[in-house]
Order: C-alpha cells, then structure tokens, then sequence
C-alpha cells in the first residue's frame, strides 16, 4: 500500500478523507489556507475545496460537484486490494446539496468581510451538473472561450478559384467530381477559410502529411496575390521531442511542395518564457505574436494554462490550427482542452465560402465535397477512428458511413467550427486497428476476442509468462549492439525501435522501474553489451533523454543509441528525420539508460512491437485512453501482459476530465 502522507493539521472530514487516501496532505493544507484566509469554517466547503484542488492535480480543470463521490483512492501504485485500505465509498460524503447550499452561502464564493477574492468560483450551467473552480482555472477557461468565440465571429478573405485549384494540385487523388471528399482536403479548405481550424486524428492518419499541404495551400494563394508580403509561419508543439519530429516532417515534404525552410519550437519558445520577469512569457494579449499562420502539433498534450497564454497572443488575423488526436492520453497538468474542443457545442455560423470552395464550380452550396450520409454518432460524434474510419470489426456498425470518407451528419455541422477528423490510416491497420476501435468505443467483449484470437498482429499473456517479452527484448538489443559496433547508426536505431516495452506505473510490480531492471537483466545474461560503470557507455546502450538542450538539438523525451564511429569514438545516435544525429554523450543535460517507458512517454513515436505491462484492475491509472495510446504505438504487433480482468477495467474506466469547455 502506498504510503500516506498525513496532513498534521487536518480533522473531521479533511482527516478523515486524507487517512483513507482520497486526498493528499497538498489538498488539505490547500483547503485549510483558503479557508483561514476566508473566514470560512464550514465543512463541506472545506472538503469540496480540498476535493477542487484534487481534481486539477487529477488533470479535471473543476470540480463536478454530483460526481464527486465517484472519486477514489489518490497515488500510483495505490493497493486496493490492502486488507488496509479503505474503501471510499464506505467514507462519510456529505450530501450533494448540502455541499451546494454551503458553498453559495460561502465568503469563498461569493467573498466576505475579509475580502473581495473569491478563490473558489461556483458555476451552475443549464442542462449540467454544477462545477467547482479553483479560480484561477475558471479565468483560465473563460480566457480561452472568450478568444476562441471572437475568433469565430469572422473568416478570412480568400479567393476560391485559388484555393479550388491548389486544393486539386495538393490533393490530386480527389479532385475528381465524383470522387467522395478526402478528409484532408477538407481539412486544408477549412483552414484557409477559417481564423481556427482543428484537425484531429489517430496515428497514421496523415496529420503532419496534412499540415504540409495545409501551409503549401496557404503559401501558395498568398502569392497569387499581387504584392502580397511572405507569410510569416510557426511551428509549435508542447514538447521539444514533438516540436523535432513537426519540424523534420514538414522539411521532408517541402521541397516537393515549394515550402521554405521552417523551423519549429515548443510553446515556451515561441510565446518566449522569461524568467523573473513581469509576465511569464514574453508575448501576451498586448505583445502578440508576429506570425501570420500558427501550426500547434500533439495538442493533445496541451494544458489549458498553456492554451490560455497561447490564445490571447494571437493577432486576431492569424490562422490557427490545432492538430492532435484526442484520444490518446492528455496533457499530465490539468485540462484537455483538444479532446474538449473536439466534442464541444459548435457556436460558429456556417461559411459559404467553405461550401463554394468544397463544392465545384458551380457554387452549388452542400454539393460535392461536404455532401455525405446522414447517420447518428456517440461519444464526441464523429465516426471513425485510424484505420477504419468508424466501422466496427464485424463491420455492422450503424452509424458508420457508407465510405471513409464520406461525412456524417454531425461532422458536417461541426466544419462549421472549423473541426474535422482523419479517419483513413495509412500506417497500419488490421488488427491493431480494429482493437484500437474497440478499446475506444468501450467494447471489451470485441477487444478481448480479438487479443484471445492473436494471429500475427495481437497477443495477450498472463503477467508471469515472460517468455515471448524476453525474446523481443533481446533480440532487438542484440541486433542493436551488432549495428552500434559497426557504426551502422540507422541500423541500431531501427533494432532499437523494433521493439518497445511500456508500463503504466513508474513504480511497484507492473512499473517501468521493475521491467527495465528485468530486461536490463535478460539482455545482461544473454551476454550483449557491457555492464556500464558510472559515467561509462558501450556500444547499443538505448537512451532516453530526459532535460532539454535546444541549442544542441537535444530535446526531453528523445531515444537514441550509443554507436561506435568511425574514428573508434563512441557518439550517441538520434533519430532526425532520415539521417540520425550524432552527437557526444557527454552533450546530454540529462540521459539514462532505458529498456522500458511509461506509455505517457511514448506519445507520439512508432514501435514495430510494443509490449504493454498492464497493472491490476484496480490501478485508477488503467484507463481507456491508456489501453488506446499504447495500442496505437504499435505498427506490426500489440502484446498485452495482464489479465482479462484488468482490460475490462481498463476499457470501462475512462479519463473524464471535469471541464466547462464541452457545456
């Protein structure tokens, strides 16, 4: 069982819900200040703030007041089954509106005779339950739906024949009358006439391939204009990893697209974070950034503290575009703000000049490229998702539309906000995608039949049947070691990414701690490589970066290998696009040796094999976006290690994220 961490000063509620690990020691401290600087005493309001600083510390950006009893045990590695632990639905909750009427009554909320500040603010929507904000996160959110209704109340001037004939150069494939709307090109039309536009998207569904195209459409019409300036472009993503492989993809494909050189950075780089200074960032709602096009990537990953310094540095005339798959596991800090937009209420008025450009020459507004088969869709609405474009494995699906790329009902209103989805994989498909499928429409029966049938693209096995896992892992270090040895940097980088074995936990039984000291162990015994003294490297030794050096190109979260060059030195291998970088080991800021990750930082990279540790079923950490992350990082083989019991929980539990955003 995890250790607890006591709150000294806590008693009543917040003792008791801190000693049965619901909330931390921070939670309670938290509440308790609030409350002394409040001159509020009362209970339930100390336990609904403590409970409000335990959802943001969870990802929630609030607090949803009728689903707070549904909160369990906080701390990875928690142990459910302790004969110890306690069972938080056993504990005293006080009743909903009993905590409702305290706090509309509270100084907290409404301010008191100590004070204006109201850290805590109450919002009661129609149609939904109420919600609880620390208040500096209700300002956060209030910032973003304020720019981004702005930013929707107009479009962009744009000359349709223009775009139509770039459209049918970029997207040849379909530029045919008859042709049913490639997603793709929908996507670039929509941001060439709208201010937002988000494209989400599973793995290998053509987001960067997208982007490319995107910025060769907005290129090109811009020159098409008489004395038009250059467009100013930026590149962004949350991590310097991510901002890396943006920046390769889109220069792979520039010179084919008549692309300049361009460059891409993280956030903090391009809003220009200070250190010590008045503001945190050097570019804010009254020093906007100076480009013209913004190109975020991996926005799923994007908090919405972050999100809410990016929009409001934005000249209301640069054309924004979001691109991410909101599926995948969402930023560690609060918020998914992707995933949020993506399922939200469109408030924006249609654009025909959309439907102009999308439907032909003749105008004709809804024909052609926005046409498609009326049907209903779950969840977020839209049908679909990598590789098979909504269907179900048994291909009976309902609501799947009659071709991948034919637009449903839903998803045809929501262009309106400038929003649509790839839905075609073009990395993988089969099996992982259908499992994919399944894990995200919360089918376990699909998903567990699909792993029990294996074939050459799925397995599962028990935890304690290592067998197949240790083959994998030593295979691909010996092949690694064989390439590091000959200088072959490709080669060792490609061995190494054969195969990737990934954890939910950092810590305990299932964690990534345990399995990288077991593989480290089996490729030890099988006699490859060297046993690394401190400070010492040997040939296939696998990296992980873990600080950031953007002057060296070296970014948190990179693999590598470590390679013998020619001159007999040993260099560290990179993976850059279609050359490796190269560079001394003793550049890195930060590095360790790795055989296992968290699926967290996986995010993003491609693995022909993934071996996936699952924790018991009682871990709060499996969830539904896990298992679909981790699947999805696979190209050719998805190994589950776990128990039937710990997929279904896994599937049936999903990351709900308390926002204001959806309502």
């Amino acid at each position: 069982m995890t250790a607890i961490q006591s709150a000294q000063r806590a008693t009543g509620l917040l003792r008791t819900f801190n000693d049965a690990g619901v909330l931390s020691a921070a939670d309670v401290h938290v509440a308790l200040r609030l409350g002394r600087l409040g001159r509020e005493e009362a209970e339930p309001v100390l336990l609904a703030a403590a409970l409000a600083v335990r959802a943001v510390r969870s990802g929630s950006v609030c607090l949803e007041l009728r689903r707070m009893h549904e909160i369990g045990v906080d701390g990875e590695g928690f142990d459910t089954t302790d004969p110890e632990a306690i069972d938080p639905a056993t504990l005293p909750w006080p009743e909903v509106d009993a905590v409702l009427g305290a706090l509309r009554d509270s100084p907290l909320v409404q301010g008191g005779p100590a004070g204006p500040l109201r850290p805590l603010r109450l919002v009661e929507p129609d149609g939904s339950g109420p919600l609880l904000y620390l208040d500096r996160y209700y300002r956060q959110e209030q910032t973003i739906r304020r720019v981004l209704t702005e930013r929707a109340a107009s479009h962009p001037l744009v000359d349709p024949e223009t775009v139509r004939r770039q459209l049918d150069r970029l997207f040849p494939h379909t530029a045919g009358p008859d042709d049913p709307p490639d997603r793709q090109r929908v996507a670039a039309a929509l941001a060439a006439t709208h201010w937002t536009t988000v494209v989400a998207g599973g793995p290998g569904t053509g987001k960067t391939h997208t982007i490319a195209r995107i910025l060769a459409l907005l290129e090109a019409h811009q020159r098409a204009a008489p004395g038009a300036p250059a467009l100013r472009i930026a590149l962004a993503a949350p991590t310097g990893k991510a901002a890396a492989r943006l920046q390769e993809s889109v220069r792979e494909q520039a010179a084919d697209l008549d692309l300049p050189e361009l460059t891409a950075a993280t956030l903090h780089r391009l809003l220009g974070w200070q250190r010590g200074g008045a503001t945190r960032f050097r570019h804010h709602e009254f020093n906007r950034l100076p480009y013209d096009i913004v190109v975020v990537d991996e926005t799923s990953m994007v908090s919405l503290t972050m999100m809410s310094r990016l929009l409001p540095a934005l000249r209301p005339d640069t054309r924004l575009v979001l691109v991410g798959d909101p599926d995948q596991l969402a930023s560690v800090d609060a918020g998914a703000v992707l995933a949020d937009l993506v399922a939200g209420p469109v408030v924006a008025e249609p654009n025909p000049m959309l439907d102009r450009i999308l439907a032909g020459a003749e105008g004709a507004a809804g024909a052609g490229g926005v046409t498609g088969v009326d049907g209903v869709t779950g969840g977020d609405g839209v049908a679909g998702v990598t590789g098979v474009a909504g269907a179900r494995p048994d291909g009976n699906r309902a609501d799947a539309p009659a071709h991948p790329d034919v637009l449903t009902a839903r998803e045809r209103d929501r262009l309106r906000g400038g929003i649509v989805r790839l839905t075609r994989g073009r990395r993988f498909g089969g099996r992982i995608a259908e499992l994919a499928v399944a894990v995200r429409a919360g089918d376990a029966e699909t998903a567990l039949a699909l792993l029990s049938d294996g074939g050459d693209e799925l397995s599962l096995r028990a935890p304690d049947d290592t067998a197949e896992v240790r083959g994998d892992v030593v295979r691909a270090a010996r092949e690694a070691t064989a390439a590091a040895e000959h200088g072959e940097a490709a080669g060792a980088l490609a061995a190494m990414e054969s195969h990737r074995l990934l954890c939910a936990h950092r810590q305990g039984q299932f964690g990534v701690e345990r399995w990288d000291r077991l593989a480290a162990g089996w490729v030890a015994a099988a006699g490859i490589g060297t046993e690394p003294g401190v400070g010492q490297w040997f040939p296939g030794q696998p990296l992980l970066i873990t600080a950031n050096d953007h002057e060296a190109r070296i970014y948190n979260g990179d693999t590598g290998v470590i390679v013998r060059a020619s001159d007999g030195a040993l260099r560290a291998a990179l993976q850059r696009g279609a050359e490796p970088y190269l560079v001394h080991p003793t550049q890195f800021p930060g590095v360790t040796t790795v055989y296992a990750m968290t699926i967290h930082r996986s995010q993003g990279s491609q693995y022909g094999t993934v071996s996936v540790v699952l924790p018991g079923p009682e871990s709060t950490l499996l969830t539904r976006e896990l298992l679909y992350t981790a699947i999805t990082r696979a190209r050719h083989h998805a190994r589950i290690i776990g128990t039937e019991e710990a997929i279904r929980a896994g599937i049936a539990r999903r990351v709900l994220r308390a926002s204001g955003l959806r309502a």
